[in-house]
């Protein structure tokens, strides 16, 4: 996880990196293509199979679709946001899928999760008040916007674990979806496609094979470790997110700013920590 975290960091960079060159949609087409063809010819070498029931492909298009538009807000919030900021606004998916839980398991929440709930909506308010000018609020909604979805993504591969779905296939219909997706977009834009050449290849590898390894990387931490632990230490992204904005672009937060992203972390433990014993309950 730990080796996750800093390839998502450096993902992050890649992106600020490429903006100045090419659009969201041909970052996103980069960032995941890659992982779609590793994946898939790790699925023909291995033999296995992409078939699933139709309830289950519907599972898939919903994880698909919400994790889709989530990365195209994250990288619009990267663009346009100091890096830090936009990755802990993107971490505030276990506040959202606390919320969406809830509401699916028509449950009262407990005392815990009420805490979570109140301790990352301080943490937000204090992160985007002080931190964004008015030009900057539109990116921070992004930003926002993709935690909310990456909440629901995130639900809906609870729920695909829970018909015994495996993650590589999960992760292969989130990397098909998001390409095809990404590539439409980019037959859409106003703007010519940015041809690719010695000056700005090495971004598009570099982030292609970051996020590629991360991805796998948090696959299998969540597969073999425990979950609370590997969640806790998916908050190092903000960490190294950090480190990378001071020494390559010089960027300093407000010590309010800090305060915000620990509260945001707080809550995605305390989330984390609940949201086991919550599919237990409802299973039982």
């Amino acid at each position: 996880m730990i080796l996750a975290c800093f390839c998502f960091g450096i993902m992050g960079v890649f992106v600020k990196l490429g903006s100045k060159q090419f659009s969201i949609s041909e970052l996103v087409f980069y960032r995941c293509i890659a992982g779609l063809i590793g994946i898939f010819f790790a699925v023909l070498l291995q033999g296995k199979t992409l078939k699933v029931s139709f309830p289950v492909f519907k599972l898939h298009m919903t994880r698909c679709a919400a994790g889709f538009i989530a990365l195209l807000l994250y990288f619009y919030a990267i663009v346009h946001l100091a890096l830090p900021t936009a990755v802990t606004l993107s971490y505030t998916s276990p506040l959202f899928l606390t919320l969406i839980s809830i509401f699916y398991l028509k449950n009262n929440p407990r005392p815990g999760q009420v805490a979570a709930i109140l301790i990352g909506f301080v943490g937000v308010v204090i992160l985007l008040k002080p931190t964004l000018e008015s030009s900057q609020w539109l990116a921070g909604l992004m930003g926002l916007g993709s935690g909310l979805l990456s909440g629901v993504a995130y639900f809906n591969v609870n729920k695909l674990g829970q018909a015994g779905e495996p993650e590589w296939r999960t992760v292969f219909y989130f990397s098909l979806v998001s390409t095809l997706g990404a590539a439409l977009l980019m037959a859409l834009q106003d703007a010519p496609l940015t041809m690719l050449n010695f000056n700005n290849l090495w971004i598009v590898v570099g982030l292609g094979v970051s996020a590629t390894i991360a991805q796998l990387g948090m696959t299998r931490a969540y597969s073999r470790g425990k979950t609370l632990a590997v969640a806790s230490l998916a908050y190092l992204t903000v960490l190294f997110a950090t480190l990378f904005a001071a020494l390559l672009w010089d960027e300093q937060l407000s010590w309010p700013s800090y305060i915000a992203m620990s509260l945001i972390a707080a809550c995605g433990i305390l989330s984390s920590a609940l949201k086991k014993s919550d599919y237990k309950n409802a299973s039982g």
